[in-house]
């Protein structure tokens, strides 16, 4: 299954253009120069995966799994062909297979989601600020592409000022995925069991949550974004110039 917006690979299942979204102003986020990603780490040449990629014409690229991750799990290839960044967003790690299914899962997420946005402030912002000025095209990343990668994806938009409809609705797209991301955890995992039904799931629900979350403690995502992050109207005004069209 896929939309416009997701771009196959044989080994990468939640490769997605965040283009085509509309501003408040009227704008539109320009095609092919914005991206996010599950795990770069699993490109390889074998599949055609990698020649895919680089058609793109990517430049910078932005992991944001823990360094422990990227060690067990492998980096993109060629890091150094790219301006590449490894900014961990995530600060208190968790395992998502063993969450228990008594839980309220959507709450559950949301409460990480809130975590992230408290502890990881300076790696958000400068993700954020070098993909205002970094070379572009740009794609961000963690490993399913779901959580750490959904945050920043809803931060970018806001920042575009796309409205709260298209961002729930960019944040779900991953429930396209989740398949695949199940039996990924199921192969790499023959030893343990799935305890947590909802794992892989990202339904609207979660991303409301967060973005209600933030303007009960902030004000708004906005002003989360522009008080405690510390993006300025500078860099917002080159991120709009550069991905709207």
């Amino acid at each position: 299954m896929s939309t416009p917006r997701h771009i196959p690979f044989a080994r990468l299942h939640n490769f997605r253009d965040l283009g085509g979204y509309r501003s408040a102003d009227g704008r539109t986020v320009a095609r092919g120069v914005l991206y996010r990603a599950d795990s770069l780490g699993k490109l390889d040449t074998a599949h055609g995966d990698w020649d895919r990629f680089l058609g793109l014409g990517i430049r910078t690229v932005i992991d944001l799994r823990y360094p422990w991750e990227i060690e067990a799990k492998g980096r993109i290839p060629e890091p150094e062909r790219f301006t590449y960044a490894n900014l961990s967003i995530e600060h208190r790690p968790y395992d998502q297979a063993a969450i228990d299914p008594a839980l309220d899962p959507w709450r559950y997420l949301a409460d990480r989601f809130a975590e992230v946005a408290e502890d990881g402030v300076e790696e958000i912002r400068r993700a954020v600020e070098l993909i205002a000025d970094g070379p572009g095209p740009a794609v961000f990343h963690c490993t399913s592409g779901k959580d750490r990668t959904g945050l920043i994806a809803a931060l970018l938009l806001t920042l575009l000022d796309v409205d709260e409809e298209q961002i729930l609705a960019d944040f779900a797209l991953t429930e396209l995925a989740t398949a695949r991301l199940v039996a990924d955890w199921h192969a790499a995992h023959p030893d343990r069991t799935l305890l947590w039904p909802s794992y892989g799931r990202a339904p609207a629900e979660v991303m409301a949550l967060v973005l209600a979350d933030l303007t009960s403690r902030y004000g708004s995502p906005s002003g989360y974004l522009t008080g405690t992050v510390g993006i300025t109207p500078a860099t917002v005004t080159r991120l709009r110039e550069r991905f709207l069209v």
